[in-house]
């Protein structure tokens, strides 16, 4: 597995595997694919999906799924992972809740054309026009398949209010946050709060903030910060609840992680 480059709430991957690659996990972000070679299978929403070369691959926020090959050679592919909250700001006026494609797997041209482009320069640096062009043509193609989401009200939501639930969480990641202090912050109870939080941002506001503390994780443990240090500085109870969150996450341990990404820079 390699790090491509990425941008502020986009991050972009290159890996191989044969057989096993994830335990069954959740993102809290758009995950966008490209299988290159092989088959890459998963399963999804109750059943099993096959990616063969040249497919596009659409995983929700908070949806949870699995990875491995689907034949003895192996798969490579390329992943791009955006925060929910880039693609509604990218859709505008055109829609206020997250669109929802329910094939996995696809040979949509536009999606195909709008995740390729995505992936093609992966070590190229990305800048921030670079990356708005590319969330752009990615909403474009998530609303061509999901027209419905032009039809919700934008009262539904306060976008100010969980703006602010969400700067807060970005700054307190590592602290104890409660319910309480979101509902003085936004003027939403928690549950209205839960509700908007999900529709705008794919994920609930608790899951959102074990994510960042993850990101933060991540950036140690690539630094060569012992596991337990990362579990400390990040807010985690101790080191196997790091690792518990961490697996149910990414579908692999901190340790595998840290050795798949060393592979890829040997």
């Amino acid at each position: 597995m390699r790090l491509g480059t990425g941008a502020a709430g986009i991050e972009r991957i290159e890996a191989f595997f044969r057989g096993y690659a994830y335990d069954p996990h959740r993102h809290d972000t758009y995950a966008f694919g490209l299988t290159l070679s092989g088959v890459q299978s998963f399963d999804y929403r109750g059943a099993r999906q096959d990616s063969l070369s040249g497919h596009a691959i659409v995983i929700h926020p908070d949806e949870l799924h699995n990875g491995r090959s689907g034949i003895a050679e192996g798969f490579r592919y390329r992943m791009l992972y955006v925060e929910p909250r880039l693609i509604r700001e990218a859709m505008g006026e055109r829609g206020r809740a997250l669109p929802f494609v329910s094939a996995a797997v696809s040979q949509d041209p536009r999606l195909l054309g709008a995740i390729a482009h995505a992936l093609r320069d992966l070590d190229l640096p990305l800048d921030g026009m670079a990356a708005d062009g590319m969330v752009e043509r990615l909403a474009a193609a998530l609303l061509a398949l999901d027209p419905s989401v032009g039809r919700i009200r934008p009262g539904r939501v306060d976008s100010a209010a969980l703006s602010r639930a969400r700067g807060y969480l970005d700054a307190h990641a590592a602290d104890i946050v409660d319910s309480s202090q979101l509902e003085a912050l936004t003027g939403l109870d928690r549950f209205a709060l839960a509700r908007q939080f999900r529709a705008a941002f794919g994920t609930s506001p608790y899951n959102y903030l074990v994510m960042r503390r993850l990101d933060r994780a991540r950036r140690m443990l690539a630094e060569g910060l012992s596991l337990a240090d990362a579990a400390f500085a990040c807010g985690f109870a101790d080191q196997s609840h790091l690792t518990r969150q961490f697996r149910r996450a990414y579908g692999v341990t901190p340790g595998r992680w840290r050795a798949l990404q060393k592979r890829a820079e040997a």
